[in-house]
């Protein structure tokens, strides 16, 4: 793919430079806000390298896959950063057309704004950089673990040692991490929100005896990680209003991390830890206790989770699990939702005649057994109506399978058959994922769906 080319139309429907309030992106998308929309989905969605377009607010999702989303996503942001330089306009009227624009931005933010919506978007900004790490160091632990059931001796090398090192790396600074970002996302210093989530993270607690009991390192994980860290951040920032100019650069990050520490250890901690045990039994025992049931239930809802964006929700309730057991039985429950969309897309191919329709399917097919569902989602099941209700009792048959047999994996970020070198149970994982494919392409079959006419694709 021509990740300029694709940048350059994207750009040259979404710009110019003056309309573009906001542009970064995820794992998959390129995110944009715009001041004036003259354009429309289907004018990207026809883009050659576009697999799907969705809105969320004032925000504009371009789907395009991971590794294409941050190169088409570099490309574009050197094109503004272009327009903005060749721009005729001087630098006083540049400023006040950024200030303008981050003016209307925030007033689209307030406006579209819900407290679930804010909650859920500072969650994907605290998480969505840490998953690649979560992906590789998942791996690495799950390929280990595969090499060292068949052959037990292979621990005693010294690469092996090495590797099982690499691979638990990403939890070993999980709470480092954690901090880091929040603080970038409350407004606070990145380095004071890593320093607060290693005062709670110090194995020096364990020999701390306070009121008879001993301090316990890491307690709460990372929610009371985000919890000290937003106190932080606004304590930080009510500092810098209030303490002179002379004395804020030495003064402030002093006051936070003395004030902050305490709150950590006696406020934010006992809260955390409180929470964290509720979410382990929470997810552990619904799963436990529910099983199969539970299983189909959680596999079959997560793909409207995916279309109306609130997945992003379950991100820190699968790093707290990891955290916490090693594992995460949840998400090879919910990537069941992946294969029952392989499924029903099979079973479009199969039965309709639009040869553009078969096209679409067959080049996102690949990239959905891989775990990357938006193209089939946004350019196949959800465009077709019923394939989509498919798709969903597809993930829920396979959901039921990974419930019931409990089992876990060790990585985050990735679904389909990537995945399964991370679970502790590859032959069941694969199991249920094929009872996904199968029941998705069943239910689709029997349920039917309205082939379009070969114009309209």
């Amino acid at each position: 793919m021509d990740y300029k080319e694709l940048a350059r139309e994207i750009y040259d429907l979404t710009g110019p430079a003056s309309n573009i309030i906001q542009a970064y992106h995820c794992m998959t998308r390129l995110r944009l806000v715009v001041k004036e929309e003259h354009f429309t989905k289907e004018d990207i969605g026809r883009l050659r390298g576009v697999m799907g377009i969705n809105k969320s607010g004032d925000e504009w999702q371009i789907i395009l896959g991971p590794g294409k989303a941050q190169e088409v996503t570099r490309e574009f942001l050197e094109l503004l950063k272009k327009d903005t330089q060749s721009s005729s306009v001087g630098e006083l009227a540049r400023n006040a057309a950024v200030g303008d624009g981050q003016a209307l931005h925030e007033a689209i933010r307030r406006k579209n704004a819900t407290p679930a919506r804010e909650a859920l978007k500072k969650i994907a900004q605290i998480f969505v950089p840490i998953i690649p790490a979560f992906i590789a160091c998942g791996l690495i632990t799950g390929l280990l673990n595969i090499a060292l059931k068949i052959n037990p001796g292979l621990s005693a090398l010294p690469v092996v040692q090495i590797l099982a090192i690499a691979g638990n790396a990403a939890f070993y600074g999980l709470n480092i991490f954690v901090g880091i970002n929040a603080a970038k996302v409350f407004g606070g210093s990145p380095m004071l929100g890593g320093v607060m989530a290693a005062v709670i993270t110090h194995p020096g607690l364990a020999h701390i005896v306070f009121s008879g009991q001993p301090l316990v390192p890491g307690r709460g994980g990372i929610i009371a990680v985000i919890l000290v860290v937003l106190f932080a951040s606004l304590l930080e920032k009510k500092l810098h209003r209030i303490i002179p100019d002379m004395f804020d650069l030495f003064l402030t990050p002093l006051l936070v991390v003395l004030i902050a520490t305490f709150v950590a250890l006696f406020i934010c901690q006992p809260v955390g830890g409180w929470l964290s045990e509720a979410i382990g039994y929470a997810a552990t025992e619904s799963i436990g206790r529910g099983g199969a049931v539970t299983g189909f239930i959680l596999g079959g809802t997560f793909l409207p989770m995916v279309m109306l964006g609130i997945h992003q929700g379950l991100t820190p309730i699968h790093a707290e699990l990891l955290a916490r057991y090693g594992v995460t039985i949840l998400l090879p429950i919910l990537a069941m939702a992946g294969g029952g969309q392989v499924g029903a897309a099979a079973a479009v191919y199969v039965k309709t005649k639009n040869r553009q329709l078969r096209k679409t399917i067959a080049s996102a097919l690949p990239v959905g057994l891989m775990g990357i569902g938006e193209p089939l989602i946004y350019g196949v099941t959800l465009p077709l109506g019923k394939p989509f209700i498919g798709a969903c009792i597809g993930g829920a048959c396979g959901g039921a399978v990974q419930a019931a047999c409990m089992v876990g994996a060790a990585a985050m970020g990735i679904s389909g058959l990537p995945l399964a070198a991370s679970t502790d149970n590859i032959p069941v994982y694969l199991l249920g994922l094929f009872v996904s494919y199968l029941a998705g392409f069943i239910a689709t079959w029997i349920i039917g769906f309205d082939d379009p006419a070969e114009e309209v694709c």
